[in-house]
């Protein structure tokens, strides 16, 4: 996929002491793909963090060097801090032996942070029912939500660690019933203030790439990297 440069083999414990903070930063099939170079460049300045990113099908048809504003995964692969991308295909790149390791689990180790942005109403609706039909989908699957599997390197969060999604879809969609009822699960039941693991940055109202105008728009890539640095000590 655009001369993607391979991801080395993961194997989370060897980073547990690196000293950095670990941003797995993930995007599922939207438009608002094209902000995840924004979110890293703007992260790169920071010398003590790692980033990994896990893109699905769909989302990486948006990174592929059309424009300036969408470049090839092989340039997003050179950006300070970039430690790794990974596609759908990665997860089983060749057949499994006894002692090989899993990668979807060994991503949910090595992450402090899994960051959604964005998270499309397709994924929206395979994570609230359990769908694990991909890479990013086996992660949120396999996400310690109990605090009780993956030690936490860093005191992010109470007690464990968190997923952080920023929807983005169209107006349509974001307005249907089952959209609601689906946001209802993550901002009640999975909601971090209730002692979950989930935390949502609402979509903002403007013109959508489509052409309508309404709510549905991923937050503002800027508030979604202030939140990361609310949640990471970072230094520049």
């Amino acid at each position: 996929m655009s001369g993607r440069p391979l991801p080395l083999p993961l194997n989370a414990s060897e980073h547990i002491n690196d000293g950095k903070y670990h941003l797995l930063l993930a995007a599922s099939g939207s438009v608002a793909s094209i902000k995840i170079p924004h979110i890293i460049s703007a992260l790169s300045r920071y010398r003590n963090i790692s980033i990994r990113l896990v893109l699905t099908q769909s989302a990486s048809q948006f990174l592929a060097g059309q424009s300036a504003e969408q470049p090839s995964l092989s340039t997003l692969g050179t950006l300070p801090h970039v430690d790794g991308i990974y596609l759908d295909e990665d997860e089983w790149s060749e057949p499994w032996v006894r002692g090989n390791k899993i990668l979807h689990i060994e991503l949910r180790k090595w992450a402090d942070l899994l960051l959604i942005a964005p998270l499309s109403a397709n994924s929206l609706a395979k994570m609230v029912y359990g769908i694990s039909d991909n890479l990013l989908l086996s992660v949120i699957r396999a996400w310690d939500t109990t605090g009780e599997v993956d030690p936490m390197r860093y005191c992010i969060s109470s007690f464990k660690k968190i997923i952080i999604v920023a929807p983005a879809m169209n107006t349509a969609m974001w307005v249907q019933p089952v959209t609601k009822q689906h946001i209802r699960v993550l901002e009640s039941d999975w909601n971090v203030n209730n002692g979950g693991w989930v935390q949502i940055l609402r979509p903002t109202e403007k013109e959508l790439a489509c052409g309508d105008s309404g709510s549905g728009a991923m937050a503002d890539w800027n508030k979604i990297v202030e939140c990361i640095l609310q949640k990471f000590t970072l230094i520049a």
